[in-house]
């Protein structure tokens, strides 16, 4: 099969779960198959947003972020699920397990995607039978769907693993980019959001062949040293390795702390939490990747132990917003008891590069007060460099962090049948 492989190169393959959080929960319950089905919180007060939902539902219009009230006006049949993430967690984890059967250089990137490098792997067979053969097995043995993206490098290889869903597999070559890639939407580029395509739409460029035409200083000026990556992208260049140590699966990154004595003052347990998410921010920041759920135990004086968590519409890492989210889940969580032990995690952690916000009014308010002193900041990295300037915290000694990983049951949705998680 060796010359089905590259003499140069690589072949890079995306793999993506398809309605990921949904498609679990028909797994562990399969009376919920060929329904419409969506993840969200605070289902029985019609609050909250669709976190995900199954194809079922999207025939009806109901798409993630929707508010719940309307998606439910959309599709009055639609059932909704409280999410539970350590069963997704768990999934996840058995998703990579079986990737790695086929290689070591597997990359996750969030906890329902990843990417792996085949290109020495050519005994398995060809990319499209390995393909195949993933896609399968994770079926078999998960009861999960999945798609496949196969190309010579990470963007391509993830713009083909959303051209057919579900169940897809796509090669996309980069003699293909002309016929495939130009004539769609800029927004629909991997790495290209709402607001950088509606900028991008400013100097005339809509398409993504416009913006592999594009003039490099022009784009440079607009959007800093990304718009020349973008431009890049569009042209089908990317040379980022699949680094398996870059986000080390769904390890979560934490800090908990025993009381010296029993606490049953508000404000003192405040303040604990603040000191553990100054922890947890700096160890986040040093490996360059925000948490997209955040956790918190409280453990009372009779040993009782409660964990909680919070899906989180934009992904965080710093120690005032860690902080607040652990307050709102304690404050709800808090029965009033003296607290013996608090913890604060992040999970589902996302390159900070990978990161993206889906802005409402308030987030957008903070973000354009920052603008100036942000571009001020990416000006001068692009001149003198990355570490030129670096947050507060940064340089801080890297205190002793209490974290928390899920080992992967094989019957592992039978696992976490019970645990409930918080979703606003």
């Amino acid at each position: 099969m060796k010359e089905m492989y590259p003499k140069k190169g690589r072949v890079i393959l995306h793999v993506d779960m398809n309605s990921f959080y949904a498609s679990v929960e028909m797994a562990y319950d399969p009376r919920l198959k060929g329904k419409p089905v969506a993840i969200a919180g605070n289902a029985e007060e019609r609050r909250g947003i669709i976190v995900t939902c199954s194809y079922e539902a999207r025939k009806f219009g109901v798409k993630t972020t929707m508010p719940l009230w309307e998606a439910k006006k959309l599709c009055p049949q639609l059932i909704v699920k409280t999410p539970n993430f350590d069963r997704y967690r768990a999934a996840s984890m058995g998703m990579f397990t079986i990737l790695r059967n086929y290689t070591d250089l597997v990359e996750p990137v969030s906890i329902d995607e990843g990417y792996m490098d085949i290109t020495q792997s050519y005994e398995l067979g060809s990319p499209v039978e390995i393909a195949e053969n993933i896609q399968k097995r994770i079926y078999e043995q998960l009861d999960l769907p999945c798609s496949i993206g196969i190309a010579p490098n990470k963007f391509l290889a993830k713009m083909a693993s959303d051209m057919k869903k579900p169940m897809g597999i796509t090669i996309l070559r980069k003699r293909d980019i002309p016929l495939i890639l130009w004539p769609l939407p800029s927004g629909e580029m991997h790495g290209v959001g709402k607001k950088t395509a509606e900028k991008l739409k400013t100097i005339g460029i809509v398409t993504i062949g416009d913006l592999a035409k594009a003039n490099e200083l022009q784009l440079k000026t607009l959007l800093g040293i990304n718009g020349v990556r973008l431009k890049e992208r569009a042209n089908g260049m990317d040379e980022r390795q699949v680094d398996p140590a870059s986000v080390e699966e769904f390890k979560s990154i934490g800090n908990s702390t025993t009381l010296p004595k029993d606490v049953s003052h508000q404000q003192e347990l405040f303040h604990v939490l603040e000191s553990l998410a100054e922890t947890v921010s700096i160890r986040m920041k040093r490996k360059n990747v925000l948490a997209a759920t955040v956790g918190i135990t409280i453990r009372y004086k009779d040993r009782k132990t409660i964990t909680r968590s919070k899906k989180l519409a934009n992904p965080l890492q710093y120690q005032e917003d860690l902080a607040n989210v652990a307050k709102q889940l304690f404050l709800k969580h808090w029965n009033g008891d003296p607290v013996r032990l608090l913890g604060i995690t992040g999970y589902d952690l996302i390159e900070q590069d990978s990161a993206y916000k889906q802005l409402d009014l308030f987030t957008f308010e903070k973000d354009a007060k920052k603008e100036p002193l942000l571009k001020t900041l990416s000006d001068l990295r692009d001149k003198y460099g990355n570490s030129i300037i670096e947050t507060a915290g940064t340089h801080k000694e890297d205190p002793a962090d209490v974290g928390t990983a899920t080992s992967f049951n094989k019957d592992f949705l039978r696992s976490f049948p019970n645990k409930l998680e918080d979703e606003d």
